[in-house]
């Protein structure tokens, strides 16, 4: 599997707010892991409410991918996304931790931190 083109991909699906895109890359028992999920969810029903919800919650994001690198099991990936917000852009960082169970995320934990 080409990471950089699958990183790149999910990414492109992430800004789109494309919410059957992205389970595309998901396993259908997936665990998801984020900020607002610290227990996190598992599985394609639960991932699409909590996505349809994220998604209708915040405005328009950009993400760009900066780096990946292969682990075990998986990837590594950085980030950048921008936020549109009335006043202009707000800047967050971000890092995933992907575990891929054949082509599909069975795993995936993300971290972020806004940038000044």
């Amino acid at each position: 599997m080409d990471i950089e083109d699958f990183n790149a991909r999910w990414l492109a699906a992430w800004t789109a707010k494309d919410v059957t895109a992205l389970l595309g890359f998901y396993a259908e028992d997936c665990l998801y892991k984020d900020n607002n999920t610290a227990a996190g969810i598992t599985g394609h029903a639960a991932l699409k409410g909590y996505l349809e919800g994220l998604f209708a919650a915040t405005p328009p994001m950009t993400y760009t991918p900066e780096t990946v690198w292969a682990i075990d099991g998986g990837f590594c990936g950085r980030w950048y996304c921008d936020i549109a917000t009335p006043d202009g852009v707000t800047k967050m960082r971000g890092f995933d931790l992907v575990i891929l169970e054949g082509d599909l995320i069975i795993e995936n934990e993300v971290y972020v931190h806004m940038l000044l």
